[in-house]
């Protein structure tokens, strides 16, 4: 048996079990179809991976042929408990001419909206261990990445994979509009309406 302190808190007494004996966390990441946000997330998870958690990085189709095309996957070559799932993205496969398809952003959007709910609980129910925690990116919420990980009880943390900057920029779009400094006035700046 073994104590933990919390602070000034009162000690709580807590079973002290080997570490031998526990099971290895499982985190299933969920990026965004978009190179900066699979970058972000590849490196966290690849930290995390590297700390001994197991890691399932879900890719899209095209994607995932795009970094293992660019050599992106080598170093897993030692690293069995880092695996990648591919989800499809609604791009059709390469031509018999080697011609690549591409799709806008709008039209990922859409078929990852539609149908990403039930490539994900493919992916969960596939997988050979289970999954401790899903690190989704804060912009994929709308697949309902959150709904399947409530339905299967298991934790969820956003993760914003954009630039402080961004972030803080998106935070404050409501006290800038209140304050009347947006929309931007004046000729060189188009106006955009901002919907809350």
């Amino acid at each position: 048996m073994g104590y933990k302190s919390f602070g000034n808190h009162t000690k709580t007494k807590m079973d002290a079990m080997p570490i031998i004996n526990q099971k290895k966390p499982h985190v299933l990441f969920i990026p965004v179809p978009a190179q900066s946000h699979i970058k972000c997330m590849l490196k966290l998870a690849r930290l995390l991976n590297h700390k001994g958690l197991d890691v399932t990085f879900i890719n899209t189709q095209s994607n995932h042929k795009r970094l293992v095309k660019s050599g992106g996957t080598r170093w897993l070559d030692d690293t069995p408990s880092f695996r990648f799932k591919t989800v499809p993205d609604g791009v059709p496969s390469s031509t018999e001419d080697g011609v690549e398809h591409t799709q806008t952003i709008v039209e990922l959007w859409n078929y990852m909206g539609t149908n990403f709910y039930d490539s994900l609980l493919d992916v969960l129910s596939g997988l050979e261990t289970p999954v401790s925690c899903i690190v989704c990116d804060g912009f994929m919420t709308y697949t309902n990445a959150m709904k399947a990980a409530e339905m299967l009880k298991i934790p969820v943390i956003l993760f914003w994979t954009m630039a402080a900057c961004g972030f803080m920029g998106f935070y404050q779009v409501k006290v800038l509009k209140e304050k009347e400094l947006l929309p931007l006035k004046g000729s060189i700046f188009p106006i955009y309406t901002i919907r809350f």
